[in-house]
């Protein structure tokens, strides 16, 4: 099956496009603070052992909120395409089901042009997101680059085709803490998913059952 961490993590730019995150309250620049960010569960808390946050400015943390909620979309997508992609093994209607072996080695037998495909996909997906979220680079002061724009909540492009966003903001801190959650295990499993099948040559589901 056409899939592969790589793969994934390709097309998961699009994972950008999940579920919106935005909350009446909750969306404004001036309320994302390290006090009032959701994804602080206990007995961890606000988990930042380097201070990262702490020294951020408030568009540097919403630079870093971002780029968690999207690596985390990307690799819940990961996670699912790894074990999903093992399991059709052989019996996928995805080019005459020859794509074999671990997930990791699936997206190099992929037959050329696809990969063209992907690519294409990815820079529409990221443009798009880069013009819902970012200033203008011509806009941006010189010493400010990487501007998000003052009404763009990290994560929230506006897509919710199921209507699963939260109109009331604490209801919405929840879904959103759950998302994050969500989406750090998941990097945590991809990167162990990749790292087993680099060492053993196995696919995660062999493993697993052996």
């Amino acid at each position: 099956m056409f899939k592969s961490v790589a793969a994934l993590a390709l097309i998961g730019s699009a994972a950008a496009f999940a579920p919106a995150q935005t909350g009446r309250a909750s969306t404004s620049v001036s309320a994302f603070t390290i006090d009032n960010m959701p994804g602080a569960l206990a007995p961890m808390g606000f988990f930042d052992p380097l201070n990262f946050a702490e020294k951020a400015d408030e568009n540097t943390l919403k630079r870093y909120r971002e780029a968690e909620v999207t690596h985390g979309r990307v690799a819940m997508l990961a996670v699912l395409g790894f074990l999903v992609g093992e399991a059709v093994e052989g019996s996928s209607f995805l080019f005459d089901a020859q794509i074999s072996g671990p997930a990791i080695t699936h997206f190099t037998q992929v037959p050329d042009g696809w990969d063209a495909l992907i690519v294409t996909m990815i820079g529409a997906a990221e443009a798009q997101r880069a013009q819902k979220g970012w200033v203008d680079p011509a806009e941006q002061a010189p010493d400010q680059p990487g501007t998000l724009k003052a009404d763009y909540y990290p994560g929230d492009i506006g897509f919710d085709p199921l209507g699963l966003k939260p109109e009331d903001p604490e209801e919405f801190n929840i879904m959103q803490t759950k998302e994050l959650q969500n989406g750090r295990l998941a990097m945590l499993a991809a990167a162990g998913f990749l790292a087993q099948e680099a060492v053993n040559g196995k696919g995660i589901l062999e493993t697993l059952l052996n």
